[in-house]
């Protein structure tokens, strides 16, 4: 008997763990910090019984280090559009079955649309929030000092003689590379992708008449500062300076803080769910994407966070100051002028990357 104890046994013990693997209720989320409604995570974990861990990072390379590098525990995450397609070129993320996955025909089309450039087929990732980068102002210190020039135009940022009358009450730029130098390329009639050598000679050279003028390159710190008066035009995205705007009004500032798309086009941005390719619980992982679907699992981000989010059926569902603000949810001859989020190849980005440290450097 001694012999088919130790045969039966690995079997048994193999078939208990498999058993306790599949009653695991667990879910762990990787994303920004404050990215899902306290109040939609708790209903999903009373409906399902599932518990979500929830960890945070605060830049997209930290997350693109994990899911790249793979093992990393992660049952959902968050990337962008432009690294959802890394994720997908080095199988990194598993497809997500449209056919079966309930919620799906909430989205909009048009965002869809502009997913499906870096996702095929919108295979790997559901669109989640999305908005725009552009001008956050300090509305009566840049009227100011440039009473004639329009609010919404890159022209603050980008004519030496208009930042440089803005120098003294304060100039930010958020700190991403590909995001800013593309931009800059859009501002100069170019693909905002390119990698011709000429463009991007031309780009750095707006760079470098910019750099004088600016006080500070960081993500994040524009909130507060806009708020609070330290700065007065900040290159941010939608949401932070429509967070910047509201705690400005709630503390009973004597300006008002907004936001605004540049009429000169502008990026697009895109946050996905996904799950990883090696997710250890990935029916939970189908299951919480499902409930994000839900218009009124999704609403309450946009209602706290600003950005607008990607669930056309959760739209009357978002706070009518915010669903109506053409800056958060912009109309479709607005859109019409957004580039969508692109993935670049390495080379390209460790270009733009040397481009950057070079303008970081002059500070």
């Amino acid at each position: 008997m001694a012999p088919l104890f130790k045969l039966c046994c690995p079997a048994l013990l193999l078939a208990v763990a498999v058993s306790a693997q599949a009653e695991e209720k667990i879910l762990n989320l990787y994303s920004w910090q404050d990215y899902f409604a306290p109040e939609a995570i708790k209903q999903f974990e009373k409906e399902t019984g599932i518990q979500v861990r929830y960890d945070t990072f605060d830049s997209s390379e930290v997350l693109e280090t994990k899911l790249l590098t793979g093992g990393s525990g992660y049952d959902v995450v968050v990337p962008s559009s432009s690294l959802m397609a890394r994720g997908i070129a080095a199988n990194a993320l598993k497809p997500i079955p449209l056919d079966s996955l309930k919620g799906h025909a909430n989205l909009y089309p048009d965002l869809l649309k502009k997913a499906a450039g870096t996702d095929p087929g919108n295979r790997f990732g559901v669109p989640y929030t999305w908005g725009t980068l552009g001008l956050g102002l300090n509305v009566e210190a840049v009227k100011k000092r440039l009473p004639d020039v329009p609010l919404n135009s890159l022209d603050l940022l980008f004519k030496p003689e208009y930042a440089s009358k803005l120098k003294d009450c304060g100039i930010a730029i958020i700190d991403s590379p590909q995001e800013v130098i593309g931009l800059a390329l859009h501002y100069l009639g170019k693909n905002p992708y390119s990698s011709d050598k000429a463009d991007l000679t031309a780009a750095e050279a707006l760079l470098h008449q910019l750099q004088p003028n600016v006080l500070y390159v960081a993500t994040g710190r524009q909130i507060s500062d806009l708020a609070n008066g330290s700065i007065c035009l900040a290159l941010a995205y939608n949401g932070d300076a429509s967070i910047a705007a509201d705690q400005a009004q709630k503390a009973n500032k004597p300006y008002e803080v907004t936001y605004r798309i540049p009429k000169d086009g502008t990026l697009v941005w895109q946050d996905n769910l996904a799950i990883p390719k090696d997710a250890p619980h990935p029916e939970a992982a189908q299951a919480f994407v499902e409930f994000m679907l839900r218009p009124e699992s999704v609403a309450g981000v946009t209602n706290t966070l600003f950005f607008a989010n990607a669930n056309q059926a959760a739209t009357p569902l978002v706070d009518e100051a915010v669903r109506t603000n053409p800056d958060i949810y912009p109309p479709a001859d607005v859109r019409d002028r957004l580039y969508a989020d692109q993935s670049m190849n390495l080379k390209d980005m460790r270009q733009r990357t040397r481009m950057w440290t070079t303008f970081r450097s002059r500070q």
